[in-house]
């Protein structure tokens, strides 16, 4: 067994951590669990590929990652050739055709939390919580691996099996949905 890796102590030292990262991906507090608990199997069956060159919380938050894909891809369901043409109508109404910029009077408002009040972000942040439980899981699977994980639009069309044009029109209305229930729940 490498040496570096130390399996007898993955609970007590990783798995608040892993489960924290599950949780505000899946939003369902079993499923994260279980995550955690397929993680932590996965590692010890992967023990020997282990090669070092990155931490063992690295190494298993990897492992949690592509756990976390393959329920978004359980989960999810492609769009339909009628939806991204909807979707491109949709556009019209809210950016601007030749600089993609929004249509003024359309564009979203101050949010209320440019200040760095902590007790306000954290309201803000169970907001936003709950409006993207509302978004279908592909949508939400989408917009989380863009703009909470920093992944590449191409790794996410990969990952999810989704076209790039299904992906713009997904991360297109999965922005409009959120900036809508924001609006409504938090200005």
């Amino acid at each position: 067994m490498n040496h570096q890796l130390n399996p007898h102590q993955w609970v007590n030292a990783h798995a608040d951590y892993l489960y924290a990262f599950a949780i505000t991906r899946i939003n369902d507090e079993e499923q994260a669990k279980d995550l955690v608990q397929e993680t932590f199997l996965a590692a010890l069956e992967r023990i020997g590929n282990f090669e070092g060159k990155a931490s063992e919380r690295t190494w298993l938050t990897a492992i949690l990652k592509n756990k976390v894909i393959d329920v978004y891809r359980k989960n999810s369901s492609g769009l339909k050739t009628t939806d991204i043409k909807e979707a491109e109508r949709e556009q019209d109404d809210f950016f601007d055709a030749d600089s993609g910029h929004w249509i003024k009077g359309h564009g979203p408002k101050e949010f209320g939390i440019e200040d760095k009040d902590h007790i306000i972000n954290k309201e803000f942040e169970q907001v936003l919580q709950k409006c993207m439980q509302k978004l279908p899981v592909l949508w939400k699977a989408v917009f989380t691996m863009k703009h909470i994980e920093d992944e590449p639009t191409d790794t996410i069309c990969t990952e999810l099996k989704v076209s790039a044009s299904n992906f713009w029109v997904i991360i297109h209305r999965a922005k409009l949905n959120l900036r809508a229930c924001l609006q409504k729940n938090w200005i």
